[in-house]
């Protein structure tokens, strides 16, 4: 069947609807007597996966008509939408073979690369810097090695994977995914069993504790490099997910529903990491050493949990998704359809060349690159939505690396228990915030204009709230670091030996801190003066005869029980209330300002605009974001761990340091995000009305009225 229209002359209409398998009502047009010419066009839909109606005009007459403004029809005759591996495309398949089903696995791949390279690996940081004697700067590398990689690879993925085999890209990008999930597994596997150094008679008081420095010491921080070669390897997988992927849904949907697709798919990125720190917490109460009889108990200091199980089973997962994932055709059947009722939001440059984009032969070649650079740096409001993403990414990275360890120092948890905490706060948070931001503009039909004042409000509402980090919880009173021993006042920054502790011969490696009966934190039992000890049926140990305890009862009750005191914050539920606000309304703005992005450039530049934004996204964004949030917290570090002269980890930080710096840079970050978003609004330039239909209902229902010599002309399809 070929249907045909010639706008420059009259048309007989025939009487007979033809209605296509794909919903669409034709008209079939028998055209006049002018011989065709080369700048006729047109195409024949004999594939019967077809889904739109591809009219034969005289391209000397579009302008004439507002229904084909800016759009090029191409012939998908001949084309393979079957979903399958090269020959193999059994039916069962083709159920599939749908916007939701490509969704489906999309959701899965985005839930996997969220729960492995934002919930697993910022839930295992403090086990790896205990492990592998690694310094917070130093894992904030670690976390950053992923947009270092994903930068270098964004500009060929974007610009080739853009205009090619989308769902190949994303197949092999998961595929490589699941690979660096298992090489960061390794150095578990490589290195002798984690030695803890630590015995029964060590950490109490007596005159001859020794400790040997282990060769290890100097040399396991080492294996930073294979962390960081397994987070290159997420980089380079996740990069089509986040470009390619949204643009492919965006392509094969209507864009109503555009919106809505995306913001499933960043909800699933979204509950990925949440579901990181609950499952990571859980296996973190696991003793690395599976099988090792031990006496540490999670509240230990030096308990390292088992931080590689998960790591291996999302391995394995992504490797299982990216096979359905890679026999998906290039297109859905059907979407041809909705490239014909879109209708373009693209910023209007004052020279006019943002039109070059329209050509569907621009940006198939590497000598389009250097132009499709220029539009898009021409472009003021995608350039001030790259950078406002950038200050709200550097947030994020910061506070998703760190921030359990921030909930740990304030409120006095185990790094088991910050995580479940943290991930608690992320999932409703961070889930229904992403959710909600595209359900919105759905609702709403928001225009680009629209979106971008909804980004506004939503970083203005969450300035506001980050003023909650004037708030912080007081450091737990610590002998000889926040206060001298038997309450005396602290004559100098650091003195953990005192006169009821001299002739215990306590060592500065040893950190395996105490709550005495009153009410204060010791460094170790033996910095607590304490010469015995007896374990409960909870396997708690319980600390007695401890010399430098008060004694705020009979004689004998001096005594300390293993772990840190319990924090009594009664500001607690304040802080996480606020931080819930904070990170919903910086989530709520996500789906939104991604919408923006994608309407403010031209089709064919949706991908590369993605590679483009993501690159300066994670260069001022999200790589330097947990490099400088780890610096900021240790210089909040009050004790750092003492190996033999080496300087490791830090054990205990300043909370109100802590929050003093969060704060700091939570307001300098979203405050520019405000400006930025503001400046994207004010420069905005939208087409002018006369360049789109009527009414953009009427095009998103398939519905045109073309005028030519005041006869109207109608081509009707209905979805």
């Amino acid at each position: 069947e070929t249907a045909t229209q010639a706008f420059d002359c009259p048309l007989i209409e025939m009487t007979q609807n033809l209605t296509k398998e794909n919903g669409f009502k034709q008209f079939t047009k028998e055209p006049c007597n002018t011989p065709q010419s080369s700048d006729t066009l047109y195409s024949n839909t004999n594939s019967p996966s077809d889904s739109s109606v591809k009219p034969l005009c005289n391209a000397a007459s579009e302008t004439k008509s507002q229904c084909i403004n800016g759009v090029k029809y191409v012939s998908s005759a001949g084309e393979v939408l079957e979903c399958g591996w090269g020959a193999f495309t059994p039916s069962c398949l083709q159920f599939f073979n749908t916007p939701k089903g490509i969704l489906c696995f999309l959701c899965v791949a985005s839930f996997l690369q969220g729960m492995t390279v934002n919930g697993f690996i910022n839930t295992v940081i403090t086990s790896i810097e205990r492990r592998f004697d690694l310094r917070s700067y130093q894992s904030g590398l670690i976390a950053s090695s992923y947009d270092i990689a994903a930068c270098v690879c964004l500009t060929f993925v974007s610009y080739f994977g853009g205009n090619g085999h989308k769902p190949q890209w994303l197949g092999w990008g998961v595929l490589i995914m699941g690979l660096g999930s298992i090489v960061f597994t390794l150095p578990h596997f490589v290195t002798s069993q984690y030695e803890v150094h630590f015995t029964e008679d060590i950490g109490m008081c007596s005159s001859n504790q020794s400790m040997q420095c282990a060769e290890s010491v100097s040399t396991l921080s080492n294996y930073r490099f294979v962390f960081m070669l397994g987070q290159f390897l997420h980089g380079i997988g996740a990069t089509p997910l986040y470009t390619l992927g949204v643009t492919y849904l965006d392509e094969n949907v209507k864009s109503n529903y555009s919106p809505v697709y995306i913001a499933i798919f960043y909800t699933a990125a979204i509950l990925g990491p949440a579901a990181g720190y609950l499952v990571g917490g859980m296996f973190l109460n696991i003793y690395t050493e599976i099988g090792r009889q031990i006496d540490l108990t999670p509240d230990h200091s030096l308990w390292v949990g088992a931080w590689w199980i998960g790591f291996l089973g999302a391995g394995a997962a992504a490797l299982l998704t990216a096979i359905p994932i890679l026999g998906y055709p290039h297109r859905l059947p059907g979407s041809q359809r909705y490239i014909v009722m879109r209708v373009s939001e693209a910023h209007q440059l004052k020279d006019g060349s943002h039109e070059t984009a329209s050509d569907p032969d621009f940006g198939k070649t590497v000598k389009d690159l250097p132009r499709s650079v220029l539009l898009l740096l021409k472009n003021p409001t995608f350039i001030f939505l790259c950078l406002a993403g950038a200050t709200e990414a550097t947030l994020i990275a910061g506070m998703s690396t760190f921030g359990p360890k921030f909930l740990e120092s304030q409120f006095s948890l185990s790094a088991s228990e910050a995580a479940t905490l943290f991930g608690y706060l992320v999932v409703p948070a961070g889930g229904v915030g992403t959710f909600l931001g595209g359900f919105i503009v759905n609702k709403f039909k928001l225009r680009c204009s629209g979106i971008i004042k909804l980004c506004l409000l939503c970083t203005v509402t969450s300035l506001l709230a980050i003023f909650i980090f004037f708030i912080q919880c007081p450091n737990m009173p610590m002998a000889g670091v926040t206060q001298g021993y038997e309450r005396s006042i602290l004559k100098s920054s650091l003195n953990l030996t005192a006169a009821c502790n001299t002739e215990c011969g306590c060592l500065r490696e040893t950190y395996s801190p105490v709550c005495g009966s009153d009410g204060i934190l010791y460094y170790s039992p033996c910095h607590a003066g304490c010469k015995k000890f007896s374990v409960l049926d909870s396997g708690k140990k319980v600390y007695h005869n401890c010399s430098c305890i008060l004694e705020n009862g009979p004689a004998g009750s001096a005594q300390a029980r293993a772990g840190k005191c319990t924090s009594s914050c009664d500001r607690r539920n304040l802080l996480l209330c606020f931080m819930f606000v904070v990170i919903f309304f910086t989530f709520l703005s996500s789906i939104p300002a991604l919408t923006a992005t994608l309407r403010c450039v031209s089709d064919r530049q949706k991908s590369f605009a993605l590679g483009i934004q993501w690159i300066v996204v994670r260069t001022l964004g999200s790589i330097p974001g947990p490099i400088a949030f780890g610096s900021m917290i240790d210089l909040s570090c009050l004790v750092w761990q003492d190996q033999c002269g080496e300087q490791g980890s830090c054990y205990v930080y300043q909370n109100f340091a802590m929050s003093r710096y969060t704060l700091i840079a939570g307001v300098v970050y979203k405050v520019a995000g405000t400006v930025f978003f503001l400046l994207a609004c004010l420069l905005y330039k939208p087409p002018p009305p006369e360049s789109q239909p009527g009414s953009s209902a009427a095009l998103e229902n398939g519905k045109c009225d073309l005028q030519e010599n005041k006869s109207p002309l109608q081509t009707q399809a209905a979805a």
